[in-house]
């Protein structure tokens, strides 16, 4: 059988077939030391599991390992920030990739998913992932045939409890005045895995710290969600003294236009400000960061907007 043919047969066979007895028969268990060995050392063999001193190691243990590795996902990574793949069956895994499957999520979208969150490997279906997915049907109305858009939009949707997570940051996002669920569901999903208190709630506080009023700086979150995924420290405050100290704005041109938090400060924001004083012409500043080069370098020619 062809290399590729034989890798096929590895993956359909470790992964995607129903559970089969521990021990396989010794030309199967031959066959995966076989592939084993044939692995780059970048792959598998730098792996703690195995260095000289652990030749032993189980069947099942490297069997699992090539299973990750056949889906694409670094079994290292994920075996170091899940410890629970060391002692969980293959039967078990089975289990949620044939689950997963069967709510249309595809042997392609794998890799992202389990290497964004190799929790979900060892995940319960009954009170982790089934929530999960009767939370995104009835709480977001996200069809089946959709779920799978909104779980390779946010592979941490999988891995977040609907009671502790999903359904208090939901709430929270509604009473803010969040009321698209297709926008929440298929754009914003980022924010249901953030946590209220310690996220989300700091993020608005600091806006208000700004100079605004509540309502203010929720109508700029409303505009512009992405606000609540910025971080205060690295992103916030370096490009608000930047806005108030150097570009000397008033807090009106932000409530305008909340996505200037967007804009790279070095790469953009300065560069454009400088070249605009240096011009000495006036360009309001959601043209100034939203204009292509080639559109801003015009802008500067025509004397501003």
């Amino acid at each position: 059988m062809p290399a590729a043919g034989a890798i096929t047969a590895l993956h359909s066979s470790l992964c995607f077939s129903p559970p089969k007895p521990s021990f396989p028969p010794p030309n199967c268990h031959q066959s995966i030391n076989t592939s084993l060995a044939a692995k780059p050392k970048t792959l598998l063999q730098k792996h703690p599991l195995y260095t000289p001193t652990h030749e032993n190691l189980s069947f099942q243990i490297k069997e699992k390992i090539l299973c990750l590795e056949i889906m694409g996902v670094d079994s290292g990574k994920a075996l170091s920030q899940n410890p629970s793949l060391h002692s969980a069956t293959l039967e078990s895994i089975h289990s949620i990739i044939s689950f997963l499957q069967s709510n249309g999520i595809q042997q392609t979208d794998f890799p992202r998913i389990f290497g964004m969150c190799p929790r979900i490997l060892t995940s319960n279906l009954k009170t982790d992932l089934i929530p999960v997915f009767n939370f995104l049907s009835q709480y977001l109305q996200v069809p089946e045939h959709r779920y799978r858009k909104v779980i390779n939009k946010c592979p941490r949707l999988l891995a977040s409890s609907v009671r502790d997570q999903l359904k208090p940051a939901l709430y929270y996002l509604q009473r803010l005045g969040f009321k698209d669920l297709e926008a929440l569901a298929y754009q914003d999903s980022v924010l249901l895995v953030s946590n209220v208190e310690k996220t989300l709630i700091p993020k608005l506080k600091y806006l208000e710290s700004l100079g605004l009023s509540r309502d203010e700086a929720v109508g700029m979150i409303l505009r512009c969600p992405a606000l609540f995924t910025f971080s205060i420290e690295k992103n916030y405050k370096p490009k608000f003294e930047y806005f108030s100290g150097v570009m000397e704005k008033k807090l009106d041109e932000l409530k305008e236009f909340p996505q200037y938090f967007a804009f790279s400060l070095e790469k953009r924001i300065k560069p454009r400000h400088e070249e605009v004083v240096q011009s000495g012409v006036e360009v309001p500043l959601p043209l100034m960061l939203k204009s292509t080069d080639q559109e801003f370098m015009e802008l500067i020619r025509q004397g501003g907007g």
